[in-house]
């Protein structure tokens, strides 16, 4: 089994004072998507470069204490890729993909960060504009390779997906555009929603991300916005899914799906 791990880290300096490499060694993934590392290279020299034995590759962004996305992986990739616009989100260090290729398989695995528009509206327009260019990017890459892509999408597609829906309904992240965005990649874009096609009704227990305010946490008023978004025959693949909530290390709870894959 080939153990995929997504976690918005919410600082990789915070999440690491929290106990997050004791329970990867635990945990023993074989891959680690992380987004808002919130740490340029320098920081992460000689202290987050490999964490529980795995091996880290890093996309940061350009402005400091800020987004940033890695993986972690037991494998050596054959090729790492960072960035996939060329410009405005490839400077917030939003997307890095490991391949793992060979003569029989092209295999990606990618960590990506998509912007939150709950700041303004400047950044609920970058946040549109990231969705236009994402789509066709991840449209391409499927006519080439199979993929995996773990990340906070910060959009809850259905109602399901959240406590408080209707409260949300004119709030970024489940507006309708967004989450039009959503069924248009798990339609006609190809894509599967792993988590969903092993748990097609879980409410309460899909919530990955809680607010820091008005108790939401222990009160469960939670979001579900950390996906696996996966090509149709590796999430044929997927087996076992879980939450992990027995330590909070960031705002974001640890995504873990299993996968029948071998690299």
């Amino acid at each position: 089994m080939f153990k995929l791990v997504s976690l918005n880290l919410n600082g990789i300096r915070s999440a690491t004072s929290k106990g997050l490499e004791a329970w990867v060694e635990q945990t023993r993934p074989d891959c680690m998507g992380v987004q808002e590392v919130k740490a340029q290279a320098p920081d992460v020299a000689g202290k987050f470069e490999q964490l529980a034995g795995l091996q880290g590759y890093f996309h940061y962004a350009e402005k400091k204490g800020y987004s940033g996305v890695g993986l972690y992986t037991r494998h050596e990739p054959t090729e790492v890729v960072t960035g996939f616009d060329g410009g405005e989100f490839d400077a917030e260090g939003r997307y890095v993909e490991l391949r793992f290729d060979t003569p029989q398989r092209k295999l990606s695995l990618i960590s990506c960060y998509f912007p939150s528009g709950s700041s303004g509206e400047d950044r609920q327009a970058a946040k549109y504009r990231f969705l236009d260019l994402i789509y066709p990017h991840l449209q391409q890459l499927r006519k080439q390779r199979e993929f995996i892509l773990c990340g906070d999408v910060n959009i809850a597609h259905k109602e399901m997906d959240l406590k408080n829906w209707k409260g949300n309904l004119k709030n970024s992240g489940f507006l309708p555009e967004e989450r039009a965005w959503m069924t248009r990649t798990l339609s006609e874009g190809g894509l599967v929603d792993v988590y969903r096609q092993l748990q097609p009704e879980a409410t309460d227990a899909a919530y990955t991300w809680w607010s820091n305010r008005g108790q939401a946490y222990a009160k469960n008023v939670g979001w579900r916005i950390d996906y696996h978004l996966a090509t149709p025959a590796l999430a044929a693949l997927a087996r076992r899914e879980s939450i992990y909530k027995g330590e909070k290390f960031s705002d974001h709870a640890p995504l873990t799906i299993e996968y029948e894959l071998g690299l």
